[in-house]
């Protein structure tokens, strides 16, 4: 049973490697470990919690935050620029954010 509860931390070690800027995940895992550093959950949470205050930016648009030393990554899929554009200005307004890492691409959903 031991391994078993070990492996969610390998998976998410693995998916912040495949998602992440590699440099930056060593980084952090040296200054703050595998469960990331102080306030990083809570900055996610608000942005998460922002983005529902935007309908521009609920779904069908598909955002996924991760934040990583109060650097937030945006991925994900929206209709157009300016919902792209407005999803980095409202996660650059969480308390506690340092930098935007905005990765989201157009679906080309609307014209």
């Amino acid at each position: 049973m031991g391994r078993l509860a070990k492996l969610p931390a390998a998976v998410a070690a693995v998916i912040w490697l495949a998602v992440l800027p590699g440099c930056a995940v060593y980084e952090t895992y040296q200054k703050c470990g595998f469960g990331g550093c102080p306030d990083d959950q809570r900055i996610t949470r608000d942005v998460r919690a922002l983005f529902t205050q935007h309908p521009a930016l609920e779904p069908p648009n598909l955002i996924d935050v991760h934040t990583l030393d109060h650097v937030v990554y945006l991925n994900g899929l929206v209709d157009t620029d300016l919902e792209r554009q407005l999803a980095e200005s409202v996660a650059a307004g969480a308390p506690g954010v340092v930098r935007v890492v905005n990765s989201i691409g157009l679906s080309g959903g609307a014209i």
